[in-house]
């Protein structure tokens, strides 16, 4: 099962309505159940810097369908997945990254949010997957 362009830019005007709503202008990224892309935006003035940020939060919340700060507990010295972040030609492992689930509870894909801080890119993502 994989996200629809259609529900992915559902999830991506949600996500840009949060970020408007915080007073933020975020890079917001949608990839299907094999973490491939299917959607990106970036809003005016966003970041140049967050857009691969924005990717790979959503690509490390597919590959390990957790969110990204989840992962990034996990991955600090002494931690069972310490250096994770250099699996897979890159990961990021702090808040932004989170599934997508469909109305079964089945992940079809992930949002990853950049372009604030790491609180208001969780906020935004999380607006971004609860759209579907």
């Amino acid at each position: 099962m994989n996200i629809t362009l259609s529900q992915a830019e559902k999830a991506i005007a949600t996500a840009k309505e949060k970020a408007q709503a915080i007073d933020t202008k975020m890079n917001i990224a949608i990839v299907d159940a094999g973490a491939n892309l299917v959607a990106f935006a970036r809003m005016d003035g966003a970041w140049l810097g967050s857009l691969d940020i924005a990717i790979k939060k959503a690509k490390t919340a597919r590959y390990f369908d957790m969110n990204s700060g989840d992962i990034g507990g996990l991955s600090q010295p002494g931690g069972s997945l310490y250096n994770i972040e250099h699996s897979n030609n890159g990961l990021i492992t702090f808040p932004g990254g989170i599934p997508i689930k469909n109305s079964k509870d089945e992940i079809i894909g992930a949002i990853g949010v950049s372009g604030s801080t790491v609180e208001n890119d969780h906020t935004v993502a999380e607006a971004g997957a609860k759209a579907n």
